[in-house]
């Protein structure tokens, strides 16, 4: 947050006028509620702003009344904000015919104006303090649960929620971790406006009898008051209206200060930060048929709502310490039967298949959040949205560990930094302090791949990890994959539309178009072109290849 010189002088007023209220209150109670000989004077040294009819000081009663304003709009600021948030972000945590049943009924209810609604509450409740406060809130709630809901629906697509998600975080700590720091300056100018609309909306309800009643009074009830007089003795009216304009501007200026500072045309370089050579390993060839298959999937449909199939009958396994690639055009159905294997398919998209484990994990059946996060881990193409920019890298990287393990942050942090070094991250602590937008994409997306492997996962499933990546970093992030193969037997799916980076990284390579896998083949028959099907021939012509033609450049 950059302070700006609408955020400081909007907060210097508030805090001033907040200040002068408060003291006022304390010092001048007396001469705003005392009677005295003094009755309808005007402006002098004893009172600036002259006396009423019973003699009060119209000064101390205007500064005594602000406080009482303040007060109520605060407290109605507060529980308009606290339930329009809880509102909106509990939303897109909910199901998705409770999300549309309650997003229809913020719809239907922000369509009516504010101050209207607080009208008809502050009639139905009756006149009083917290009466008012409470029509204020409650006609306040909408606008600000819709922006919460908009902002959630944005967050909440976003890979690090579906890495808590799929981590099993509770739906309280999504919440509070990984949506709220996300939406905190939308929610702060949000938080301006509900203070600066409310404080108006209840001057103007005690105004015209619906709010403060004698002899209670706010700046609204003070207003009432002074109107019979307004000609006669216009300074009566001074006072009240000065401090409402006083605090609202003041608020406005804070929301306008904070809109500017959240402008996000203002950016920040993240530093570049050198990587080490990095050594690679000779690839294995292993016979997935000599150990028992970590994941079985058989028959697997995904379908939409309207029952069209995507995915048609995909059936195949993965061995212990394989990796399988999977390649196709987009739309082929790669990333569907993933996110089918992790329980994270969009909304309206359904699986069905007759079997589909993963070490023994029945993915058909109900398994804990626990037993999820154990069974199988994602690696995301983006590594710019896979960590949550609100949040240190340490807290995100140690979560899994803290959350299913038990581990103690400081067993945590152990465990992550030496994940952190195995996937040659040069300064594990530095890291671990950083936010996500100061690292390099091959720094976050190899901080991805450690968090992953923190759970000990038996599937990996890498999709498309290197797209976002140039081509040095992603040989890097391949040549770390297939380290992982090596020393740990974890079964990895990896998928990919690139057939170069599939023929050198996998064992097995399934083919998909359409929903369907057409073809199979192993590394060695990807190489040498021993293809049956011409969709895959076409794919392996669609890769570009160097070809030595004599006499060019000589």
């Amino acid at each position: 947050m950059r302070w700006n010189g609408a955020l400081i002088a909007g907060t210097l007023l508030l805090v001033v006028t907040g200040v002068v209220v408060t003291i006022a209150s304390l010092t001048m109670l007396e001469s705003a509620e005392g009677l005295s000989p003094d009755v309808a004077q005007p402006a002098s040294a004893a009172h600036w702003l002259g006396t009423d009819d019973f003699g009060r000081d119209l000064l101390a009663r205007a500064l005594v009344g602000a406080q009482a304003s303040l007060l109520m709009a605060l407290a109605a600021t507060a529980i308009s904000m606290t339930a329009g948030v809880l509102i909106g972000t509990a939303i897109w945590t909910a199901p998705r015919r409770i999300r549309e049943f309650a997003l229809r009924i913020v719809e239907i209810t922000v369509s009516y104006p504010e101050l209207l609604v607080a009208v008809v509450l502050a009639a139905i409740l009756g006149a009083g303090r917290w009466q008012l406060v409470l029509a204020v809130a409650l006609a306040n709630i909408p606008a600000t649960a819709r922006l919460a809901a908009n902002l959630s629906g944005a967050i909440h697509q976003r890979d690090f929620v579906t890495t808590a998600r799929l981590t099993g975080v509770p739906r309280r700590a999504l919440i509070g971790r990984h949506l709220l720091p996300n939406m905190a300056e939308p929610l702060l100018i949000q938080l301006a406006a509900s203070f600066s609309t409310g404080l108006v909306a209840m001057s103007a309800l005690s105004f015209v009898g619906l709010g403060v009643q004698t002899p209670d009074y706010d700046l609204g009830r003070l207003l009432a008051d002074a109107l019979p007089a307004i000609y006669s003795r216009p300074l009566e009216v001074v006072g009240p209206t000065l401090l409402i304009l006083l605090l609202s501007i003041g608020a406005m200026l804070v929301g306008d200060g904070l809109a500017a500072a959240a402008d996000p045309r203002v950016t920040r370089r993240a530093p570049s930060t050198p990587r080490p050579p990095v050594t690679t390993r000779p690839a294995r060839e292993q016979d997935s048929s000599a150990s028992p298959a970590t994941v079985e999937v058989r028959d697997l449909v995904v379908r939409r709502a309207d029952g069209t199939p995507l995915v048609h009958g995909v059936s195949f396994d993965i061995g212990r310490g394989e990796i399988l690639g999977v390649v196709g055009e987009s739309g082929s159905g790669k990333s569907l039967t993933a996110l089918s294997l992790s329980r994270l398919l969009p909304e309206g998209l359904t699986a069905e298949a007759s079997r589909l484990r993963i070490a023994g994990t029945d993915l058909l059946g109900r398994p804990t959040r626990r037993e999820l996060a154990d069974a199988v881990a994602m690696i995301y193409q983006d590594p710019g949205t896979t960590f949550n920019p609100a949040l240190r890298m340490g807290s995100q990287l140690t979560e899994v560990l803290r959350v299913h393990r038990g581990k103690s942050p400081r067993e945590a942090r152990e465990i992550i930094t030496g994940l952190l070094e195995d996937v040659h991250i040069v300064d594990p602590p530095r890291l671990l302090r950083s936010h996500p937008y100061e690292l390099s994409g091959g720094m976050r997306q190899r901080a991805m791949i450690a968090a992953a492997l923190a759970a000990r996962p038996s599937l990996l499933i890498a999709d498309e990890p290197t797209t976002a990546l140039d081509v040095t970093v992603a040989a890097g992030i391949l040549r770390e994959l297939a380290r992982i193969r090596d020393e740990t037997d974890t079964a990895t799916l990896f998928i990919s539309h690139d057939l170069g980076v599939v023929e050198e990284l996998c064992d097995r390579v399934l083919v998909m178009k359409d929903g369907v896998i057409v073809e199979e083949l192993s590394r060695e028959q990807l190489r040498s072109g021993e293809v049956t099907e011409p969709y895959t021939r076409m794919l392996l012509e669609s890769v570009p290849r160097l070809s030595a033609t004599p006499g060019v450049g000589a």
